[in-house]
């Protein structure tokens, strides 16, 4: 699998975007995953698998600290 993938999503009707399969094996989307929108209204967005987001967080905020 390439570690890197450039994919084109249509917007439909509903503002609703699918993402493209590639993506989706890449980074083990699955239906029914949450995923998390970053936007920057300079720099862009970007959408991050819930799961790696919350992980990412648990390394820079542990709990108990």
């Amino acid at each position: 699998m390439r570690e890197k993938f450039v994919g084109i999503a249509k917007v439909g009707e509903k503002g609703q975007i699918v993402i493209p399969k590639e993506a989706r094996e890449m980074f083990d989307i699955k239906p029914g995953d949450s995923v998390v929108v970053l936007c920057d209204a300079k720099k862009g967005m970007a959408i991050v698998k819930s799961q790696i987001f919350e992980d990412t967080m648990d390394k820079i905020m542990p709990e108990g600290k």
